[in-house]
């Protein structure tokens, strides 16, 4: 909107500092602040709103210190988080971009999800929530909308440098050239495949087309029979990850705040020519343009912190846990670096597994022992040093500093080939 108006200005007035919002780092770094400052004016209100209507946190009792007090604590803070995400990025973001279209629906469509799920347990006081079948059921819906979206869409395509034989077997309006400081001229061939960026190896791009091509040629056209549901994995498998994390004060927002981070930095260099060539990754056109969407993404989960942050005033609810991870995903398969994700979301990961092993080992000793067994004190794993005793805010901590280390690496992988 404001994007728009300014770009119009810009053309048609003389008035100073219009050609400002031309540049993607004023824009983004303006959308960071706007959503900052939405989240915290806004806190407040919000929460007095929920709180007011009631809409209280019933907390189970599961012998963990600092329980009763966060019972009643105002949920589906969530909201707060959508409102700080896409009214800056309504207001700078190209809207004709179609990256940004598919965060914007894919940010709608997990809130939604988890709102349902919230408005459950609040107010048909159901304490399971919406059942998991329909969350699946949503989450794939999301992985189909934007497997489709990447696979189909005329305007989603990745550029790699080939060489001159190469440029040769492509049709004459999918190549262009361009030079270096040598002089030296490039060819660029625009790729429509399903390609990806492979951490660690020099020669790092891996098509998902190859998975049938190599069985038969011929089934290159059924590509999408293996991209599609991998995206809908993706998604379902960080989004459920974002919503274990949820179980202390700040837990998820300052790691997904770190994640994010990461994958504004992925964003622009992927979406910058001269970037891209430089770190050997996927040259992807349009993309930069996400990095005004992951900026209000940072600054939101950051705003929400100063009311999150222990001892907690609101929580995010499934509203918030479902919809960041489904953003977290999206975006990484967007700028073709969801083979990192394990590394990047690696406090998700590891919350994953926690409840995975310990459910498989429980069933697994009760049908073999007669008794079910447990690895963990209490799963997921911030429970586990709860039950040892830990304070949450040690927790947390300890938890962002492994965050930041997984962020640390995945940006070394940009050069470690």
């Amino acid at each position: 909107m404001l994007y728009e108006l300014f770009q119009y200005l810009n053309q048609h007035t003389h008035l100073p500092g219009m050609g400002l919002f031309e540049f993607l780092s004023f824009r983004a770094a303006l959308a960071a602040v706007f959503s900052l400052v939405i989240s915290i004016l806004l806190g407040d209100m919000v929460i007095n709103k929920l709180r007011n209507l009631q809409i209280g946190e019933t907390v189970r009792d599961l012998g963990l210190e600092g329980q009763k007090e966060k019972q009643g604590t105002p949920t589906m803070g969530g909201i707060l988080i959508l409102l700080a995400i896409l009214i800056p990025t309504l207001l700078l973001a190209d809207l004709g971009n179609i990256y940004i279209v598919i965060m914007i629906v894919s940010t709608l469509w997990m809130g939604a999800i988890g709102f349902l799920d919230d408005y459950i347990k609040v107010f048909k006081k159901n304490k399971e929530g919406l059942k998991g079948k329909f969350k699946v059921i949503g989450q794939i819906g999301l992985g189909l909308f934007v497997g489709a979206m990447m696979y189909f869409h005329p305007d989603i395509y990745v550029k790699q440098e080939v060489s001159y034989e190469e440029a040769q077997k492509f049709p004459a309006d999918q190549i262009s050239t361009h030079e270096d400081m040598q002089g030296v001229e490039h060819f660029m061939a625009k790729i429509d495949a399903p390609i990806t960026n492979i951490p660690f190896l020099k020669g790092n791009e891996f098509n998902y087309e190859k998975v049938l091509t190599l069985i038969n040629p011929s089934w290159k056209r059924f590509g999408w029979l293996i991209f599609i549901p991998a995206v809908i994995f993706i998604i379902t498998a960080v989004s459920n990850g974002a919503n274990l994390t949820d179980g202390i004060d700040g837990l998820a927002t300052g790691t997904s705040a770190i994640s994010g981070s990461v994958l504004f930095l992925f964003a622009y260099i992927s979406g910058n020519i001269i970037f891209a060539e430089y770190l050997n990754i996927l040259y992807i056109p349009y993309a930069a343009e996400l990095s005004i969407f992951i900026a209000a993404f940072i600054g939101a989960c950051i705003g929400f912190l100063w009311q999150n942050s222990y001892p907690a005033k609101v929580f995010m609810g499934d509203t918030g846990s479902l919809a960041i991870g489904g953003i977290i995903a999206t975006i990484a398969i967007l700028t073709r670096k969801e083979l990192l994700l394990p590394i990047l979301v690696g406090v998700f990961l590891a919350e994953n597994l926690s409840v995975i092993i310990q459910v498989g080992y429980f069933k697994y000793t009760k049908r073999k022992y007669g008794e079910g067994r447990r690895v963990f004190l209490m799963s997921p794993l911030h429970h586990h040093y709860q039950k040892k005793g830990y304070h949450e805010s040690k927790i947390v901590t300890r938890f962002w500093i492994v965050g930041i280390l997984s962020a640390i690496i995945a940006v070394a992988t940009l050069k470690i080939r």
